[in-house]
Parts: C-alpha cells; structure tokens; sequence
C-alpha cells in the first residue's frame, strides 16, 4: 500500500462532545480576554483602588454567574439528557452571542480591539452552538421503518441498518 495515497479516517464526533468543545473555547476566550485586559494602561489601578466594573459584591456575584453558566454547560454537554441538552444550549448559546456582539460594539477603541476581537470570536462560537444543537441528529425509531408503507424493502432494510449502528455505538 502506498501510504502517499492513503485517506485519512474521519471519526463521527458525537454532538454532545463537540457542544462541550465548543463551550471549553468560549471559556478560553473569556479567561485570556480578561487576562489580556490586565496589560490596559489604568486597568490594574483601577483594581487597587475600586474604580472598575466590578466594585461591589453584588457585581462580583452577577459577574460569577455569567461566566459560571458557560464553564457549567461545558459538563452539561456531556451529561445531559438530549431534549434538556439541546433546549440549554439553544438558549444559552442565544443569550450569550447577544450578549457578546453588545459587549464587542461597546469596547470598540484602539486598547480593546483585542477584546472585540475575542467577543466576536466568542459570539461565532455560541452561534455555532446555538445552529448544532437546532440540527441535533435524530433517529428513527425501528417500527416506524419496519411498517412503513411508503418505503421500498431495500430503503428498510438501509435504514433499520443505520439504526443498528446508530443503537450499537452508544
């Protein structure tokens, strides 16, 4: 066998593992954008003397929840039920690519053009999510291919094949 010649395999990615890759890059996005932001000229005296975002207890708990949301739905990609999974990840995938394209068009300036570069990453991401989890696969359930009129013998038995394998590999 020439190996100049050989294809390589592609492996069918589960929608669950590629949601929970998707959202472990948006968190990667919001850590470096918020480290990045440390190296803004004012930004750490801010920090030391109070006169940032965050200057109060119920911004801090607000802002851990809206970065706690993104990290937990890393898990529940993976874990989650199908019908649950895909509704949390419609919506939040939703609610995030606003909430990013508003925060992208409110940092336009020359320090944070790193910034609106990462949101606008980020919100490409979440509309990734948001357009996986509305196209989540489907299988047919067996007796309906097994009684179906409407499908010649040979499509059957396709696709109560592809319904094996379907059964079979999880």
């Amino acid at each position: 066998m020439n190996l100049k010649s050989a294809v390589l395999e592609e492996f069918k990615i589960n929608i669950k593992h590629k949601l929970a890759a998707l959202w472990t890059s948006v968190m990667f996005c919001y850590v470096y954008g918020d480290y990045f932001e440390l190296y803004v000229p004012e930004k750490v005296e801010g920090l030391l003397n109070g006169s940032n975002v965050l200057n109060s207890p119920v911004a801090l708990f607000t802002a851990s929840v809206a970065l706690a949301i993104p990290a937990v739905m890393i898990s529940v990609s993976v874990l989650a039920k199908p019908v649950l999974n895909r509704w949390l990840n419609i919506i939040f995938g939703v609610l995030y690519s606003l909430l990013m394209i508003l925060i992208g068009f409110g940092s336009i300036s020359a320090w944070y053009s790193f910034y609106v570069f990462l949101a606008f990453t980020e919100s490409i991401l979440t509309l990734l999510i948001v357009w996986l989890a509305w196209k989540w696969p489907k299988k047919i359930p067996i007796k309906i291919i097994l009684f179906s009129n409407s499908l010649p013998d040979s499509s059957k038995r396709l696709l109560l094949l592809d319904s094996l394998r379907l059964i079979v590999s999880q």
